[in-house]
Parts: structure tokens; sequence; C-alpha cells
């Protein structure tokens, strides 16, 4: 394991010993607390026993009611998305790229290993995925912060214990069980420029009585947008060794090529000729979208939720969970494009070609009706109630029923029918009647008429949702007793039912929109497992063995379209002595294609994507992109016009599942009651992984082969037209990728402490990304994304860490923390290029709380304290930069009132 950025490393040590990480609990930190243990059941194991027994079964870690109340944070994610265990991307406010058909949805992805990977649970039960239609994951906007204890993040594969897709960990969120009183709370934020606005107000209301219990709560919360153009004026390229404004090459005047090879625009200013062309020129006539996009989109969430719980008997209660959520977001999108999705070929007689050449109009924005909009609406209901009980002292039952179910309705306005523009182009017949289609001149920008205008645009609605339906039984207790202690054990069975669909607008289904073509998607599968774990205290008592324990799980899944699999989990739990416990895990996971991977069918999106051949003669004649764009034919001069392609993407359904093998092992330390530390190293390696390879990436790594000898360099990649050298196919379908290996360190540690009067605490959690290699298919060349920006899929940062200092005195109270994201490398860039390589960011983050009594509290926070602007990333998604990683918004306020009676 390579250790070259060791002088980074020694910084955030030092960090780590000045703040400290925002509040989070390492697995096992209070085990030496002198309370009276408990049953309690820990994510990580089904088995109930005492705590002391189950603190080493992973790293776990913990993120309390009162750290997310300090955070401000309106939805869970945003703490999710800062752990320094997180990396790659996953949907947010300020994320162009959501998953498919999930716009406004907000997510986790843990490793870096992809939101599918992470399995999300609710008080240790599944939910349902959220989005607009056959979605792979959970919407996290569904989860009101309001209602939440507490979150439980299992960084260890558990598909033994919890089923498929649990490969990168689990995120369980733990809700409040019952209050006895109305708790009320409101929340106002926005950023130092006065845009962002946010807001949300809270009502939770219980009562407790000898033998039932009963809570419920209100919820809302309203985002704000901000302009792309506020943060990001332009989209900046380099050229000449300088950063410099560059426009998109779909311009408002037109941007065609001859039939003599020469690329011309058509006039692009109200009251010019409206005949006139020149030159193309991508300086002079490209076209600035940042005005007309977001950094954050508006979002909009209403929800109700409900939990009782009823002694039936003395041993016996019955349990009841209801949620559900309205959400409303959108996004703003530039005006569209004709000439993307569908050639615009018009001819030299043509009364508006004033070249007197046949042309290809390549692209033409239809600036004048405005921008386009895309909305979302997404209702998520979910219900599980069920049984519990005890059968002694030592064992314990419990049976339950979960349906989830996500019903949504997006859509797009000012989209463009082809079928009525090339009727508006069809000279002989348009305009000829009253019910005939009306002219259109697309050369030149204000040559539109508003009755053309208002004949070729529509909006679009599309239909989706996705189903959930599970019955779970289970069992739990102490078999018998052995020397050293107790056996625990644990076995249940699990019947779940996934459903997806999506139903696009018939005009996207046919192509004739001029946005993404999509496929309509349908497809369920089911599943039926069993499963059973072990707890074995082996030794007990000796000296440099206080205790050994050996933890095993192992599960038999039967899925419905992939047959049966099983999975096993094995485990050391060994206190050395009371302040020293190691630990070490190796379990086998695996991970069905989801819905949309499978019957996703095929659409096609233009993507940010860097072109390598752009300007390659500029290269080094010995280089292999300078060889490899020569021999592909690829025009002396060429350059990529806009920083978008138009690539295919969709589901595969030749996918098969994936299989994965996690290792990890660490150590916990426990000098006092004050002070612990963790420290984990995990290796995570999948077999037959499904992969969808950035085209970026594909580009990149064949023009970097010798002699064009990658399979990325094949057809079924790519194509480039061959009069004009531009990419005119790229795939980024998803497939059975031969390898994925990640391996890395975590440490953390908290140390409570007094100081001045003031109860304090120090806490860092650090986590190095040593290696994380794909391997595309048996044989190929090894992708490294360790320490890079990888254009599309986030950053994987070799380096990562969150530091907090929390302090307590009286009615006061306040936290310090700081999120660390380490220096990386662009993947796509030349190392002499600007922006080839990220430096290290900290965002600073502070609040403080005064309790004017136990009713009344109030707090104010500010985060990104000293303004942190995102670096320039050469293949930016967003904004000139990685948008999944960096902060585009920049210092920004909240203030939280509280009551409670």
């Amino acid at each position: 394991m390579s250790y070259k950025n060791v002088p980074t490393a020694t910084a955030l040590g030092l960090l780590l010993l000045s703040h400290g990480a925002y509040a989070q609990q390492p697995a096992g930190a209070n085990t030496l607390d002198a309370a009276p243990m408990e049953r309690v059941q820990i994510t990580g194991s089904r088995i109930n026993l005492k705590q002391e027994q189950l603190s080493g079964v992973g790293p776990v870690t913990v993120i309390d009611a009162e750290t997310i109340q300090r955070s401000g944070a309106v939805s869970i994610e945003t703490l999710l998305q800062r752990l320094p265990a997180s990396a790659g991307t996953a949907g947010n406010q300020s994320s162009a790229y959501w998953t498919s058909n999930g716009y406004g949805t907000t997510q986790v992805n843990l490793r870096g290993l992809g939101i599918d990977r992470t399995l999300v649970l609710l008080n240790g039960r599944r939910v349902v995925a959220g989005g607009t239609g056959a979605n792979s994951s959970v919407d996290l906007n569904m989860i009101p912060v309001a209602m939440i204890e507490r979150v439980e993040v299992l960084k260890d594969g558990a598909s033994a214990i919890y089923g498929a897709d649990a490969v990168a960990g689990v995120v369980n969120i733990i809700t409040k069980k019952a209050i006895d009183g109305v708790e009320m709370s409101v929340r106002y934020g926005k950023t130092e420029r006065g845009d962002g606005d946010e807001q949300s107000a809270d009502l939770v209301w219980g009562t407790r009585g000898e033998r039932s219990s009963l809570m419920a709560s209100l919820n809302y919360s309203e985002s704000g947008e901000v302009n792309l153009a506020s943060r990001a004026p332009c989209a900046l390229f380099e050229d000449g060794g300088q950063l410099v404004c560059s426009g998109s090459s779909s311009t408002i005047g037109g941007r065609a090529r001859l039939a003599d090879g020469r690329r011309v625009n058509f006039n692009q200013e109200l009251g010019g000729n409206p005949r006139g062309f020149e030159t193309y020129s991508a300086a002079k006539h490209g076209y600035n979208s940042n005005p007309l996009l977001n950094a954050v989109n508006p979002i909009k969430r209403v929800g109700f939720t409900a939990f009782g719980n009823a002694r039936l008997s003395d041993s016996v209660d019955l349990f009841t969970e209801l949620m559900f959520t309205n959400r409303k977001s959108e996004q703003l999108a530039t005006p569209g494009t004709i000439g993307a999705n569908r050639p615009v070929n018009i001819a030299a007689s043509h009364p508006t070609n004033p070249t007197g050449q046949n042309l290809v109009l390549e692209r033409r924005r239809v600036a004048e009706v405005g921008p386009r909009n895309f909305f979302q609406e997404t209702n998520t209901f979910r219900i599980a109630s069920g049984l519990k009980g005890e059968i002694n002292d030592k064992w314990d039952w419990s049976a339950s029923v979960n349906w989830g179910r996500n019903t949504g309705v997006d859509g797009m306005t000012n989209i463009m029918n082809l079928d009525r523009v090339d009727a508006t182009l069809d000279a002989a017949n348009c305009g000829k009647t009253p019910t005939s289609a009306p002219c259109g001149n697309y050369l030149g920008y204000g040559n539109l008429t508003p009755a053309v205008l208002d004949y070729i645009h529509f909006d679009t609605r599309d239909h989706g949702g996705n189903d959930q339906k599970s019955f779970n039984a289970s069992v739990s207790g102490e078999l018998f007793n052995m020397p050293a202690g107790a056996v625990g054990f644990a076995s249940g069975f699990e019947y779940r039912r996934e459903k997806g669909w999506r139903d696009p607008d018939s005009l996207i289904v046919s192509g004739a929109a001029n946005t993404n073509r999509q496929d309509p998607i349908a497809g369920e599968y089911s599943a039926r497992e069993v499963f059973a774990e072990l707890s074995i205290p082996l030794l007990a008592k000796l000296p440099l063995v206080q205790s050994l324990n050996l933890n095993t799980a192992a599960r038999y899944s039967d899925y419905s379209l992939f047959g049966a699999k099983s999975t096993y989990k094995a485990g050391l739990d060994w206190q050395v002595i009371p302040a020293l416990k190691i630990r070490a895990n190796r379990s086998t996971a695996f991970r069905v294609p989801t819905v949309p991977e499978l019957f996703g069918g095929v659409s096609e999106g233009n993507l940010t994507t860097t072109d390598p051949c752009n300007n390659w003669n500029t290269q080094d004649p010995n280089s292999n992109i300078y060889k490899n764009c020569q021999a592909s034919r690829v025009p002396v001069g060429f350059r990529q016009f806009g920083p978008s392609i138009l690539t295919t993407g969709g589901g595969n359904v030749n996918l098969e599942p994936e299989d994965a093998d996690t290792f990890t092992v660490g150590a916990v330390w426990m000098p006092s009651k004050a002070i612990t530390v963790t420290l984990d190293y995990f290796n995570i390696e999948i077999d037959n992984a499904i992969q969808t390879v950035p085209g970026s990436t594909k580009l990149a790594v064949c023009y970097n082969s010798p002699g064009l000898a990658h399979i990325f360099c094949g057809p079924s990649s790519f194509t480039r037209e061959p009069a004009t050298g531009e990419i005119n196919f790229l795939s980024s379908q998803p497939a059975n990728a031969a390898q994925q290996r990640v391996s890395g360190i975590d440490l953390s540690a908290m140390y409570d402490f007094r100081a001045f009067g003031w109860n304090m605490a120090l806490t860092g959690d650090v986590s190095r990304l040593s290696r994380y290699d794909v391997t595309p298919f048996p044989g190929g060349d090894t992708i490294e994304y360790a320490g890079k920006i990888t254009g599309g899929r986030g950053s994987y940062a070799e380096w990562r860490g969150a530091a907090g200092l929390t302090a307590a005195n009286g009615p006061w109270s306040g936290s310090y923390n700081i999120q660390y994201i380490g220096s990386a490398d662009d993947i796509n860039a030349a190392p002499a290029d600007i922006g080839a390589r990220a430096p290290s960011v900290a965002y600073h983050n502070a609040s403080v709380k005064y309790a004017f009594s136990k009713a009344i509290t109030l707090s104010f926070g500010v985060d990104n304290l000293f303004d942190k602007a995102p670096p320039f990333i050469q293949s930016w998604t967003d904004g000139n930069t990685d948008t999944m990683t960096y902060d585009l918004l920049g210092r920004r306020w909240h203030v939280r009132a509280g009551y409670r009676f």
C-alpha cells in the first residue's frame, strides 16, 4: 500500500488534534461505562444480547439526534454525504447528474461503490426506492429529520445479515419511539448572497400510557433555487494556457455544415440581417448556458408520520409505522436544441437557405421560446406493522409485514416535437391551408414566428413508480451457556417482492421529442430467504483474553430471475484487555441487477464528455493520443464542439448478479472512559460487477492505449463521423465488468473532557482510500480511480476527513466542524492542463445553541464559514467544478427555534 501523500496525512492529523470531526460515535465507544447492560440489537447483527457482547460486530459510525439538530440539515443526506466513508456521486440539490429517473432524490454512496450498493434501512427494515419510476435507491427526502433518533452507518458487507445490496455497508435510520407532549420547531437559512433560502417546520406530538404509545408528526421543508451564473458566470475551458469563457456549440443562430465542408453560423442579433451568416467561431457564437441553469434546484417536501405500540399481553406487543411524503422539485434547463437528436437537412433550394448550398443544421438552440423547466412530483407511502414478543427472559421473536409504494409524475416544458419541426420545413406543404403546419425559418435568431414556436413546442408528462412488499419473521436468544458465556442465536425467514415501472411520454418513446429518448420500463422480481446467525463465546477471563467471541451468519436466497445464492459472514471479536479490542470480519455479498438496470431499455442523452482528440495535433507526436487520433483520421486541428456528447444508456437484460468478498480488521482502544480510538482496514472485491463506465473515461482509456488495442476502442463503444471527426455514437450502457477492488483504512477518535467549566468532546474521522480499481473485462487494463476525479462518477480523493469540537455549559452549547477532501487528479486531463489536479479543500461549519428553558431553544449556525470556493476541474460536471464533491454555494447561515410543551 502506497503512502505517497504522507504530508497530507500529517496535516490532517494535526487538524484532528486541533478541531475534531462532527459528532460521530464509533461502535463500542461506551462499552466500558458502568451503566447496566440491557438486551439490544445494533446494526450489523440480528441477535438481541447484551451490548457488551455485540460491540465488535463491525465498524459502525453513529450520528445522533443532537448532531443532526446542530447541523441545521433539512435532509439527512447532507450529513451522510459529509462522512469520510462517502465518495463518488449521490443525488443532492446541487448535483447535476442524479440517478436515472431520479431528479430531486437524495442518496448516500458508501465507499463510492454506488448508491445501489449501500443498503438503507428504517428501523432495521427495508425502504422502497424513490424517484419517478423504476428507481434503484431510497430517496432520503422521505424521512423527516425531526423524527430521527440516530443514524447507524455500518461500513462493512452485511448481505448475510440483511440480504442483497449491503455490499458497501448499511445505513440504518432509527426513529424516535415515543414522546410525551408536543415538540415544535422552525428553521430558516440563506446564503450570504441572499439566495438559496431554506425553511422548514416540524410538529411532533406524542402520548404514552401504561400499555400503549402513539407518536405522530407533520413535517414541511422548502429550499429555494440558486442560479448557476451567480457562482460560475460562464463555462471555462483552457485555451493557450489560460481559462476563457467558452459557450455551447448549440447556438441561438444555428450552426450548420455546408456541402463544401465549411461550418457557418447564422445571424444571432435581434434586428440583424435575417439572412446573414458567417464562418462559425466558437468564441463569437458560443452560447452561455449558465444563466439558464441552477447551482441548486428548488425542492418542497410535506410529510406525515405516525408510530404506535400497544401491549396486547404481558409478552406480546403490536407495533405500526406509517409514513407518507409528498415531494415537488424542479430543475431549470436551457432552451431546447434541434439537430442533436435528429439530422436537419435543408436543401440549397429551400426558401430559408441563404447559402446556395445544401446544408446540415447541426445545432440550433430555439432560444426564442425561453428556458425549459423539468418538474417532478412524487408520493411515497410506507407502512410496517407486526408483532413482537418474549418467549422467556432469554428469547424473543418478531413478525412483520412491510409495504412501500412510490408513485411519481415528471415532465418538461418547452420541448420540441421534431416531427412538427420537419413539417414546418416542408416548403411544398407548409402554410398552404389553415390546418397545415406554419412555415418555419430556423436559420437565424428571431426568424421563428410565434405561430411556429407554438406549433412545435409541447410539455411532456411521464408516469412511474416503485413497489416493495415484504414479510419478515425471526427469533433470537440464547441457545445454551458455555464456560465463556451464552451462545447467541438468531434465525428467520424473509419474502420480498420488488417492482418498478415507468411510462415516458409517447413522443419521448418514439424519438420525436428533442430530448433523451427512453423506452418504457416494467419489471419485477421476488426473493425468498432464510438466515441464521450465531455468536459463540470461545474464551473468557484469561490473560490477554478478557473475551473471545466468534460471530457467524449465513443466508440462503432464492431469486425468481436469478436462482439461488448463499452468502456467509464470519468474524472474531477479541477483547484483549479492558482497554483494547481487536475485531475481524470476512463476508460474502451479492447484488442482483435493479429493475432499471435490467429493463431500462435504451435511452439517449447529451452528457458532459471530454474528447481526447480535441486539438490532438498539439500533443507530443510520440504520445499514444497523437498516434491514435491520427490513425483514427481525426482531422488536424479538430476541436470538440461543446462539452457534451450524445450518449446511449439505459438497461441491459443480459446482466447477471454480482458477487462481493469483504474483509475488515480493526481495533478499538479505550485507555479511559473519555478516550476511544478505532482503526479499521477494509478490502472489498466485487466480481461480475455491474458497471457503467462514463464516456469520458472510455475515450481516455482507448486513446491512451497503444495502437487502439483496448476493447473500449471498438464500434460497440463509440464511432466517429468520417467527414468531421466528431463522435456520433457513444455507449455507456451497464455491463458485468470482470472485477472491482476497493481498499483503505478508517481511523476514528473521540475524546471527552472538561475545560474551563465546559463539557467538551473532540472527535475525528479519517478515511484513506488506497485502492479503487476497475477491470472492465477479463484480461483488460485496470482503470485506477483512487486519487482521481472521474468526470461523471464524482471524486475518489485518497484522503477524506471530518473533525469536530462540541462544547456545553449550562444553557449554552455549540460545535465547530471541518469536512476535509484531499487533493485529486482529473482522470481525463493531461498533467499540464489547468485544472488537472484539484487541491485539498476544507469546509468549516459552526453552530451555537442557547436554551432559555427546558421548553425553548434557539440555535444559529454558519456553513462554509470561510467562503471556500470550489476548485476548477478540467472535466467539470457543472459550474466548472465537480458539483458532486465540492460546495458551490459559499458561506450560508441558518437559525432554528424549538419549543416543547
